[in-house]
């Protein structure tokens, strides 16, 4: 009401027209339906909160802590000890090749995602000629690659699921590995990870440098893909009571 301090007296309230079935016994039903409703939701807002706190729990639990070379929580049959390992030693990192403001536009045929889309909507296209051009001509992320930003929020990431997109140099970039790790481990990997040179500093860039240097914990591939996979399934499980309560705001 007019202040910067938000009220509602006694006299606008009376004011306010509102639909009223005629009948108590609707009344009762619709109150007793949404009332439902709201507890399916809180129920599942209780779901999430469960499904993210296993995930961080699991994720201490099941990396060596430091200066120990084994996890506290194991899957069977693996028995060797971890490595910590500069990720430069397992590839380099690659980008899109640039592409300037000039072409792309606000509407055409591949979108363009920039730093500020990342993850989202593109707000800019280029032409499918300019495309295919640079993805086979220039460095283009496979299907699975594990894309991070750069800048700004830098360290999240994108899994790139083969669609016709195209993605913003410098301030988008994929580690090219040898496939002695798996995508699945890496993209998990970034979830904990300590960025060399990052931490603690007020940088808002991580550099190409900066992730060659980083090191991380590397198991065998086959335990890295065990990992990878155990932990997309309890995104999944994330993202499936994510979904439901909007699901049921919007019924």
């Amino acid at each position: 009401t007019g202040t910067s301090y938000p009220a509602i007296n006694s006299k606008d309230l009376a004011k306010i027209v509102v639909s009223i079935a005629l009948k108590k016994d609707e009344q009762k039903m619709i109150g007793e339906t949404l009332f439902g409703l709201d507890n399916l939701i809180t129920l599942h807002q209780r779901k999430l909160e469960n499904a993210k706190k296993l995930k961080k729990s699991l994720l201490q639990k099941m990396f060596p802590k430091e200066g120990e070379l084994f996890p506290e929580i194991r899957f069977p049959d693996f028995h060797d000890a971890w490595e910590q390992r500069k990720l430069g030693e397992y590839g380099s990192v690659a980008m899109c090749k640039r592409v300037f403001k000039e072409q792309t536009s606000s509407i055409g045929e591949i979108p363009f995602y920039k730093i500020g889309t990342f993850g989202g909507i593109a707000d800019a296209y280029i032409t499918r000629e300019l495309f295919l051009e640079y993805k086979y001509r220039y460095p283009y992320p496979k299907v699975g690659a594990v894309l991070i930003s750069a800048s700004g929020s830098i360290g999240r990431t994108v899994v790139y699921s083969g669609k016709d997109e195209y993605f913003q140099d410098s301030n988008i970039v994929w580690f090219e590995h040898d496939h002695r790790i798996s995508d699945k481990y890496l993209k998990l990997l970034y979830e904990i990870i300590q960025w060399n040179g990052v931490e603690g500093s007020t940088i808002k860039r991580l550099y190409n440098d900066n992730i060659l240097k980083t090191k991380a914990w590397i198991p065998s591939l086959s335990e890295q893909e065990k990992l990878g996979l155990f932990f997309e399934d309890i995104d999944n499980l994330i993202t499936l009571h994510q979904r439901k309560p909007k699901s049921q705001n919007k019924e």
